[in-house]
């Protein structure tokens, strides 16, 4: 298991040597200005995930919503205004994106260890992802650091970029192209469906009415989402949604994917798609090597840095 770990570990490194990087972010960019930043952001992330397995998922999400929609600036955190209707209530995020307390926990946390207003919010969303991807069995990539908060957000926008659980593959991939990301980031970010609850509503009209789903998986599902009602009722995204594995893509072969989407990843024949779930079904350490590299090129998207953007003292509001 040493052994497997140290590669990994090796593979992610060498991987994100050859990724285009922002050249003015760097994995140490607190190490001088404040060593204590990234132990707290972790420590605040392990009490979390202590008190509600869930919130792992939670935040991995977090990072995802937010750098989907004009970059990884933590535009995602701000709240609504009299004057400014941010991207909490856009309909992919409203009451289904949560976290936001643990954010605003790690935020205090870090302004207190660091002796001030230091760590931007965007910086703690990118960490608390990887250490709770970490933290619940997964490979521990180096995020690059050093990213500015966003002034604004855009509920337009948040409600145009972000994939649905009803997109067909088409759409998927569109949607992960238009952001520079390709096929095989797709694949491997959604296997952050390793971990993480899915509510009845995300996935209703696939347990009734998709053919390319195992009967039996169905059925047990169906008990649980009616075909009306039981909308805040969850279903774990994988069999062993407290463990970031690689089940999530044994599923899909076995048509037990709870997602329409998810399922459109493995349609069992020769597709490129196909070939990598099948290849990190059975293959852990290639899953954790791509996934890492893709949450690293992904973290990277439309950064903002520099002079850009501020460092909120308030994740929820500009300064």
């Amino acid at each position: 298991m040493a052994a497997i770990k140290s590669f990994v570990v090796y593979f992610v490194l060498a991987a994100a040597a050859i990724i285009p990087i922002n050249a003015q972010l760097t994995p140490n960019f607190y190490e001088k200005m404040c060593p204590q930043a990234l132990p707290t952001i972790r420590t605040v992330v392990r009490n979390a995930i202590t008190n509600e397995t869930r919130m792992g998922a939670s935040l991995l999400r977090l990072h995802f919503h937010d750098c989907f929609v004009n970059g990884c600036d933590g535009s995602l955190l701000l709240d609504d205004t009299a004057n400014f209707v941010g991207e909490k209530t856009a309909i992919p995020n409203n009451n289904s994106v949560r976290g936001f307390d643990v954010i605003d926990e790690i935020k205090q946390a870090v302004n207190t260890a660091c002796k001030g207003n230091v760590v931007s919010c965007a910086d703690i969303v990118a960490v608390a992802a990887r250490d709770s991807v970490n933290l619940l069995g997964g490979p521990c990539y180096p995020v690059q650091l050093g990213r500015r908060d966003a002034r604004t957000a855009s509920f337009n926008d948040a409600n145009a970029n972000l994939p649905s659980p009803f997109s067909n593959f088409s759409v998927l991939l569109s949607s992960f192209q238009s952001q520079g990301l390709n096929l095989q980031d797709l694949v491997a970010l959604s296997g952050g469906h390793s971990i993480g609850l899915a509510r009845c509503p995300s996935f209703r009209n696939r347990i009734y009415n998709d053919s390319d789903i195992d009967p039996v998986f169905a059925a047990s599902k169906q008990k649980n989402c009616p075909v009306t009602g039981g909308t805040f009722n969850t279903e774990p995204l994988d069999a062993t949604t407290a463990l970031f594995d690689n089940q999530y893509f044994k599923d899909l072969i076995a048509s037990r994917g709870l997602l329409h989407s998810d399922q459109q990843l493995f349609k069992n024949d020769s597709s490129d798609s196909d070939q990598l779930v099948r290849k990190y079904s059975t293959n852990p350490i290639s899953f954790a090597s791509d996934f890492s590299a893709s949450m690293i090129k992904m973290g990277n998207l439309n950064v903002l840095a520099g002079n850009e953007g501020e460092i909120r003292m308030n994740c929820r509001r500009v300064n």
